[in-house]
């Protein structure tokens, strides 16, 4: 078997891959200043962005979960896939050849899980695509013509067709050098009595990406009255196959998604289909399963939570639809964008739309309307009989608590107003009081609609995991503030605080994480004439993942200083040497005073000297800057 990659092929690799390139492929970067880039962390659920990215370091932090590393870090992260599985990813990508020791390079048998399951669908992809051209398939070509998609459109979103045989896919995969065992694992393939048969057999076939845009499973619509199956059938869960975790056309849409933060999410593949050939190219659609968290978490990362980021649920009119409606409303308060809802007259759904009336109908369908809350609570209201007191009593008992989850105060209040209208009660200030109550009980009790359980982040007025006994990182500290300072430049700008910083011990610093950092830059070589892989160097010197964790953390923050300049990291060098030399001073008293009258005479007279020495040298240190190092 093959042995590890070569350890310049995976310094290619890293040097080859952006890393603002790749993570870009999974959420929204904007402009952090000093040259970094911000975005809403994909490991963690958070409001504000406290992930960023340093392209010119190759490294990634958040600030909130603190995961961090270089780009073989966040894929292995993001895709859970092995160091070898990352590398093999990123270096195809690169067109890169890679080498392995101690044997030779067998890609089929060194590639790891993932990186198979996901060559067998890229290949089946190719195998449905081709077969739509085929004799058999003229009931899925006059399908798709019959729903306005011509031959042009089904290319571009890869639409193929599977063979009604029972092992036509199953036998080109094995021909490929795919083994049976990887072909049920895919899902691509099933069980049958005399070995694996095709799982999708006689049906049109939407390949379903994810948002890297490989192809991770299929959505197959039945075509004759024959097949017993359901309607739709998909690719059941498996390792790199999650419905609730996978929407599809988010490969095509992601980057006008990002670009006008807005997305309209459909019901099926050819409402995808038909948005995107109409304009509406920000168009995404789950996988047989109802709109949920997970989902909303591809789509925030994406819209960055800005102030005029909007979400479009286009539901079909019917009771299905409508129920559909209110269940996406049950997750509205986990997006930070505005949620509208957007339904077709005579409960047409895209497609259909596009059909009866052109793409201009559709592109102004999803044009918002409705607010998605005002949407769910009419669905309640018209439920009651609002012409009796009992009837308004009662939807106000059950619309109440819905309003009543809404985060944000201001819109609480105007939505209470709208909801006291809706029922035709007058006492507008009973319901807005009613909802603000409600509120106030859900926040006092956990209960659904107040805040959940925050995310768990380390904060600096809490021990730090620490490399040695000592106080605990605290921000608020002066001295460690100053020390971290200069630890980023150090790592950032090693060029304007060396060789000055190389003459700084350890002890020098009062946080024991930042001691181990300053270690770990002394173990690399210092900081004085860094070469390019100077950073990798200090990581590499970490004697754990916590001091690996807070050096890319320190080299990834955004330096404070206004103007990062010599001027200022000289600056920070005095202040972390003066509070040094104020300490050592300090001991140095309480040295004489245990000492007092009946000391040693000769060993008084030597603390005596080492004291006014480092009393000129602190004056000197407070009156000269930097010039005194």
């Amino acid at each position: 078997m093959a042995g590890r990659i070569n350890d310049d092929d995976v310094k290619a690799v890293r040097d080859a891959v952006p890393i603002d390139a790749v993570v870009s492929e999974y959420l929204q970067l904007r402009n952090a200043g000093g040259g970094n880039l911000k975005g809403l962390c994909p490991f963690h659920d958070e409001k504000s962005p406290s992930f960023q990215v340093s392209p010119s370091k190759g490294l990634f932090h958040c600030f909130g979960c603190q995961e961090g590393g270089d780009t073989i870090a966040f894929v292995m992260k993001i895709d859970h896939l092995s160091f070898s599985e990352t590398v093999e990813r990123l270096a195809a990508k690169a067109g890169i050849t890679l080498r392995y020791e101690e044997g030779g390079y067998n890609p089929g048998h060194q590639r790891g899980e993932r990186i198979r399951l996901v060559e067998a669908h890229k290949a089946a992809a190719q195998f449905y695509a081709d077969q739509l051209d085929s004799p058999e398939a003229e009931i899925g070509r006059k399908f798709l013509a019959e729903r306005g998609f011509d031959q042009a459109a089904a290319a571009h979103f890869g639409v193929g067709y599977s063979p009604a045989g029972w092992d036509h896919l199953t036998r080109y995969l094995r021909g490929k050098g795919f083994s049976d065992k990887e072909l049920i694992l895919s899902g691509i393939s099933q069980d049958g009595r005399r070995g694996p048969i095709d799982r999708f057999r006689g049906r049109l076939m939407w390949p379903i990406k994810d948002v890297g845009g490989d192809v991770v499973g299929f959505g197959a619509r039945k075509l004759r009255d024959d097949d017993n199956g359901p309607k739709y059938l998909n690719t059941p869960e498996t390792p790199i196959y999650k419905k609730s975790q996978v929407l599809y056309g988010i490969d095509l849409a992601k980057k006008d998604i990002a670009k006008v933060s807005r997305a309209v999410v459909v019901e099926g593949y050819t409402d995808v289909m038909a948005c995107h050939l109409a304009g509406v190219t920000t168009a995404i659609a789950t996988c047989g399963t109802a709109f949920g968290g997970d989902h909303i978490k591809i789509l925030r990362r994406l819209l960055m939570d800005n102030g005029s980021a909007r979400v479009i649920f286009t539901f079909d009119g019917d009771a299905a639809g409508q129920k559909a409606a209110l269940r996406a409303f049950e997750d509205d308060q986990k997006f930070a964008a505005e949620t509208y809802i957007a339904i077709a007259p005579d409960g047409m759904d895209p497609c259909d739309l596009r059909l009866a009336k052109g793409d201009q109908a559709v592109a102004e369908l999803v044009e918002p309307r409705t607010p998605l809350f005002e949407f769910a609570l009419r669905q309640i209201v018209r439920r009651y009989d609002l012409e009796t007191p009992a009837g308004r009593a009662a939807a106000l008992d059950e619309a109440a608590p819905i309003v009543a989850r809404i985060k944000n105060i201001a819109s609480q209040h105007e939505v209470a107003v709208q909801l006291a209208g809706m029922l035709g009660i007058l006492d507008t200030p009973f319901v807005v009081k009613r909802v603000a109550q409600i509120a106030r009980w859900q926040r006092d009790r956990g209960g659904r609609g107040g805040p959940g359980p925050a995310t768990p982040q380390r904060t600096y007025d809490t021990p730090a995991p620490a490399v040695t006994g000592g106080p605990a990182l605290n921000l608020r500290s002066p001295a460690h503030r100053t020390e971290r300072e200069l630890l980023k430049l150090a790592l950032q700008r090693p060029e304007l605080v060396s060789p000055a910083f190389d003459a700084y011990g350890v002890d020098e610093f009062t946080a024991p994480p930042y001691a181990a950092v300053r270690q770990c830059v002394q173990e690399a070589g210092g900081a004085t004439d860094a070469p390019s892989d100077y950073l990798a160097a200090v990581r590499e010197a970490a004697p754990n993942d916590t001091v690996r964790a807070l050096v890319t953390e320190l080299a990834v923050e955004t330096i404070f200083g206004k103007v990062v300049d010599e001027v200022y990291a000289g600056a920070q060098l005095v202040s972390v040497r003066l509070r040094a030399v104020d300490r050592r001073i300090r001991d140095i008293q309480g040295t004489l005073a245990r000492l007092g009258s009946n000391g040693d005479p000769a060993q008084v007279a030597a603390v005596q000297n080492e004291l006014w020495v480092l009393t000129q040298y602190a004056q000197s240190l407070r009156t000269n800057g930097a010039a005194a190092l």
